[in-house]
């Protein structure tokens, strides 16, 4: 949703399809800025935020929003700030004084993380309509979204474009392009159960056209078939067990909850998810694991998420203080997912942890703003482009750990 993973990595991949970082989910090293690069004072993070500036920021307004902080009118506006003209967002922009042209690589993941937060704070509707109708025109047709307009589509980045468009009010399975909507999507990706991988998604068909299970892309799919986003509730319908669902015609929740077996299989293993970075063989991935937290705790199975909740209250911290906010971020939609305390994660304060990456927070929930924070500090260009970020772009959500989506067993669905 995720992605998704759905922003705390950066790692470069010389083949198509062999990333190696990710945007929504596990982040073990974060690029150090450059010396001569003075970072804007609304950012969130100290890192280079060339690659994932726009997503950092959104997952960390995101989640204080969802733990009750008001964040810094000048962290809202950096964000507002950087979106072009046409509505879409690229991963960072160094001058947003410059218009956005041709050779402005805007990408679907920046776009929807950005519509998922400004959407929660509320009172940005312009930005975010602009953004969704950007995200509506660059859809493919089969109904997904790859991380680039005119990429193929890939689980994570139709994972986090559904959770764009439930932060806006709008039902996934009626944002439709020749008939097909994003649930086709994440149906087309996901494995039928038995064989190895059984139940998973898969980021993209391989060369050959095989579905190759991938957790990360895994987690996305789970929360995003629920028609969530990075901030997802709890399953109206806790349960134990998960089962891989064999049916005829399979469909979204089917799909979705077949993910959460998956994941919960894999779990079983090691109360965490295994890094799948090159020269990482059997590291945990900190991200991916607090990712598949929150589609198992979507999808209801509460019970399967505590212990992997429990590895993460007790290990995570070195990771989180090394990779920034988004890390911070992914923890606290794990903890809220779960009913768990993020003030209290493993005697860590998660929400202070994550407010001091960036600009003070303005206050704590229910403070009215000042007719100055309520201004929109918007900067209006347009752009568009693949290019190599396209390259890079996948690399950032194919599955090495994204870092942010489901079954017939929850009665009552989110379309």
């Amino acid at each position: 949703m995720s992605v998704r993973r759905t922003a705390a990595v950066l790692a470069a991949t010389a083949v198509l399809g062999a990333v190696i970082a990710p945007a929504a989910s596990a982040a073990d090293s974060s690029p150090s800025p450059s010396p001569s690069v003075a970072l804007p004072s609304g950012l969130f993070g100290s890192a280079d935020p060339t690659y994932d500036g726009v997503w950092r920021q959104s997952l960390a307004l995101l989640a204080q929003h969802t733990v009750g902080v008001r964040p810094a009118a000048k962290a809202v506006y950096w964000l507002t700030g950087q979106q072009c003209a046409n509505g879409a967002y690229a991963a960072y922009r160094a001058d947003v004084t410059a218009a956005c042209d041709a050779k402005t690589q805007v990408d679907t993941n920046s776009t929807a993380a950005a519509v998922q937060a400004l959407g929660a704070l509320g009172g940005h509707d312009d930005a975010t309509g602009r953004a969704v109708t950007w995200l509506k025109s660059v859809q493919n047709k089969d109904g997904g979204w790859g991380y680039m307009a005119g990429g193929p589509s890939d689980t994570n980045s139709t994972s986090v474009v559904i959770g764009a468009l439930k932060a806006v009010g709008k039902k996934p399975a009626s944002v439709t392009k020749d008939g097909k909507s994003p649930y086709d999507t994440l149906v087309k990706l996901s494995k039928v159960c038995g064989g190895e991988g059984g139940g998973a998604f898969a980021y993209q068909p391989d060369k050959t056209g095989k579905l190759v299970a991938n957790a990360d892309a895994t987690a996305a799919g789970v929360v995003a078939s629920l028609g969530q986003g990075f901030v997802a509730e709890a399953g109206l319908e806790p349960y134990d067990l998960t089962q891989c669902v064999i049916a005829e015609t399979p469909n979204r929740t089917d799909a979705g909850s077949n993910g959460a077996d998956y994941l919960a299989r894999s779990l079983a293993k090691t109360p965490y998810l295994k890094s799948a970075l090159p020269g990482a063989k059997d590291q945990p991935d900190y991200g991916n694991t607090a990712d598949a937290v929150v589609a198992l705790s979507a999808d209801g199975a509460t019970k399967l998420a505590k212990e992997p909740l429990a590895w993460l209250e007790k290990n995570s911290a070195d990771w989180a203080a090394k990779s920034g906010p988004a890390a911070y971020a992914q923890l606290i939609f794990a903890a809220h997912a779960t009913g768990t305390d993020p003030r209290d994660f493993g005697g860590k304060d998660l929400v202070a942890q994550l407010n001091a990456t960036g600009p003070a927070p303005a206050a704590a929930a229910g403070a009215s703003a000042s007719p100055s924070e309520k201004k929109n500090d918007e900067k209006k260009d347009d752009g568009n482009g693949l290019g190599v970020w396209w390259i890079i772009g996948v690399g950032l959500v194919a599955g090495i750990g994204i870092g942010f989506l489901i079954s017939g067993r929850n009665k009552k669905r989110q379309l």
